[in-house]
């Protein structure tokens, strides 16, 4: 088997965890993007359908990374490429700071800057992003996106496939339910319902489906 990475994604988030592999000592041996992606991206070829994902298996790739932003779609690319028989790994800056208690999950990406202290739970395919802190014991649920500047105090726990706002701040105890969206910059001082919106200071539902 090869030891390469495979990225899907290529676009700027793509960027950034092509990046963390690096650093991580991996190589990346294709992005794999959309008809209209660039032909490559930070230098790496851009394979520019999907449909290269069996024959890159077949070649022997087995190491893959989901850098696509969005929460939905990178758990649906997951689960594809999980059932290929590709191994999801975690791209992990040495500039971030991860408490050895911290469990982790695979196909997470967790940017410079940020902080996970004690005992937290960060779930598969999780987005930590730069300079987002995330305290003792709290659950960030699958393929949640805390987004840049983001504090989180401890025991939050944040639902399946829900976005913190870039700068937001979440008080102690906490619970935001699935699918939710936080607006950037907000304060959240109140537990929050699955499949809603909430913005402000404080946070306050303007959304809810």
């Amino acid at each position: 088997m090869k030891s390469e990475v495979i990225v899907v994604g290529a676009g700027g988030h793509a960027k950034v965890c092509i990046e963390l592999l690096q650093a991580q000592g991996n190589k990346v041996a294709y992005c794999v993007g959309n008809p209209d992606s660039p032909d490559k991206c930070l230098d790496i070829p851009v394979l520019k359908s999907d449909d290269h994902l069996p024959a890159l298996r077949k070649d022997g790739y087995e190491r893959v990374f989901i850098a696509i932003g969005s929460n939905l779609l990178r758990n649906k690319l997951a689960k594809k490429v999980t059932e290929m028989g590709f191994r999801l790994v975690n791209a992990i800056s040495p500039a971030a700071t991860v408490s050895p208690s911290a469990s982790l999950g695979v196909g997470i990406a967790v940017m410079a800057g940020a902080v996970i202290n004690a005992e937290a739970t960060i779930s598969d395919l999780c987005i930590v992003n730069t300079g987002a802190t995330i305290d003792h014991d709290c659950v960030i649920g699958l393929a949640v996106h805390i987004a840049p500047q983001c504090a989180l105090a401890g025991n939050v726990h944040v639902g399946n496939l829900s976005f913190v706002g870039v700068g937001s701040k979440i008080i102690p105890e906490i619970h935001i339910g699935e699918s939710v969206m936080v607006g950037a910059g907000s304060v959240v001082i109140s537990n929050v319902g699955s499949a809603t919106t909430v913005v402000g200071v404080p946070a306050k539902v303007i959304y809810k489906i």
